[in-house]
């Protein structure tokens, strides 16, 4: 059971819903790290690999800040003009602690995607594996990674798509239209704040049942901000670094997720009934 309740809630961390897909927007290009690629070093005599130009940046950091500096979404950044503009299209490049191949190439990017789990091995950052752990469906590998996309293909069908999401994503916009209703025409407030905040209510009510203005539903949207903010960082585990602070909010929000799962096991055990609520969680649970 423990070993159940880890995967579990390992995996519902990540897996808010649309988040497995929406980090990858984080990206302004495919970031490819090819499988068994080893870098050359000066120190040895091995024949120097045929790597694409670039450089590697600060020893460790790399050139991870430069490529995080936020940018409009009209354009792929400064840094990645800059370096197209000077080694091309595809350069190498030290990323979230990893030496990397940068690939903004249309079609390298598509030759890899067909070719995965073939010629290339998908893997992340080590920020991103160490932050969502073991248990991730980003990081899971074979029959378990299988299993988990089972779940949650069967829980974002079509069918449910319909029937039951697409009816909360109305009623949850609804919401947020009232709340905005005692704002006067000279009222300023953030989109970008209002946007976050209506999708982490979505993802909470979908995931765990938990229904947004509650104070318990706000602690945990504060503490996934600190999270999201932590996952494409520097992996230095320093306190007061976001890396560190991600690490601290991931303990908060998998203690949360369990002791709702306790809760429902100790319910059902004393009702001797399956469980009432139809959410991530009780899928999940049913379903291992």
């Amino acid at each position: 059971m423990a070993a159940i309740m880890a995967s579990i809630t390992s995996e519902l961390l990540f897996f808010l819903p649309f988040i497995l897909l929406a980090l990858l927007t984080f990206y302004t290009s495919a970031v490819a790290k090819c499988h068994g690629l080893h870098w050359w070093s000066g120190r040895t005599k091995k024949r120097r690999p045929n790597l694409p130009p670039g450089a590697v940046g600060w020893p460790f950091i790399g050139e991870t800040f430069g490529y995080l500096r936020a940018h409009p979404a009209t354009s792929i950044g400064q840094f990645m003009d800059q370096h197209i503009a000077r080694y091309g299209k595809i350069y190498r490049s030290s990323l979230f602690g990893d030496r990397t191949v940068v690939s903004a190439d249309a079609g390298l990017n598509r030759y890899i995607l067909q070719n995965e789990g073939r010629l290339f091995e998908c893997s992340y950052p080590r920020s991103i594996g160490g932050i969502l752990g073991k248990w991730s469906m980003l990081v899971l590998v074979g029959d378990p990674h299988r299993e988990m996309r089972f779940i949650s293909l069967n829980f974002l069908s079509s069918v449910r798509l319909r029937a039951v999401l697409l009816p909360e994503v109305e009623r949850h916009t609804l919401l947020v239209l009232r709340d905005w209703l005692p704002y006067s025409s000279s009222s300023v407030f953030s989109a970008q704040h209002e946007a976050k905040k209506f999708t982490f209510n979505l993802m909470a009510k979908n995931i765990m049942s938990m229904d947004p203005g509650e104070e318990e539903t706000e602690r945990l949207r504060l503490e996934y901000i600190t999270f999201m903010k932590g996952v494409v960082s520097a992996p230095l585990n320093f306190p007061g670094t976001a890396y560190w602070k991600a690490l601290k909010s991931r303990a908060t929000i998998l203690g949360v997720i369990e002791r709702k799962m306790e809760e429902r096991l100790e319910k059902m055990n004393k009702e001797a009934s399956s469980m009432e609520e139809d959410d991530l969680l009780g899928w999940a649970m049913k379903q291992s």
